[in-house]
């Protein structure tokens, strides 16, 4: 398959390449590359945030720590930032060695299952904050009906580290959105004939 002219596809469309193309194309995994190292370092940021952060808290002589793994929203937090960004070191290592290597992904089957893998990730990692945020406001605002207290009362420093975790995370979260968009377009441009 030649990337200097008519592309090929594995299926019966062919797929046209002009120089317009080729610039967006790499324009297009330059911005992956970028969103998967945004991806990358605030998952890690998110997941060391949350996972370092305790708080030790005495009452009526009882010492209470608190810690991730009291709540299994952060649970899931961690484990969904901590997938997102070794998901996203190995598909940001395929990206920039295509980039160096100047090929275009005319794999139907592999765009299908990067595909499928930014949406999965999107999806855990919204699901994620989505929890921890739901839990978030729990600890800091309390539920009179059901009496529950103001966790955050207690545990300042504790809930503002965790804040700071799932605050990376919304952002891990938001940019796996925009990446899963980048793959649809990746993917379903072989399905387009361009006639140019």
């Amino acid at each position: 398959m030649s990337y200097l002219g008519v592309g090929v596809s594995p299926g019966t469309v062919p797929v046209y390449h002009s120089k317009d193309l080729k610039m967006l194309d790499r324009r297009v995994k330059i911005a992956e590359v970028v969103l998967r190292c945004v991806i990358l370092v605030l998952g890690v940021l998110a997941t060391v945030l949350v996972v370092t952060d305790t708080q030790v808290k005495v009452i009526l002589s009882f010492q209470k720590k608190a810690k991730y793994t009291d709540m299994k929203a952060l649970v899931f937090l961690v484990v969904a930032n901590a997938l997102a960004a070794g998901y996203s070191l190995i598909q940001g290592l395929c990206c920039v060695l295509s980039i160096i290597r100047g090929s275009v992904l005319f794999s139907k089957p592999l765009a299908w299952i990067i595909f499928s893998a930014d949406q999965v990730m999107a999806y855990v990692t919204m699901a994620a904050v989505a929890a921890s945020v739901q839990s978030a406001v729990f600890a800091k605002a309390g539920q009179t009906e059901l009496q529950w207290i103001k966790v955050c009362n207690m545990y300042e420093k504790y809930c503002n580290k965790v804040g700071e975790g799932v605050a990376c995370a919304v952002v891990v979260s938001l940019s796996m959105v925009v990446l899963s968009c980048i793959s649809a377009f990746s993917l379903f441009r072989l399905y387009g004939g361009n006639k140019n």
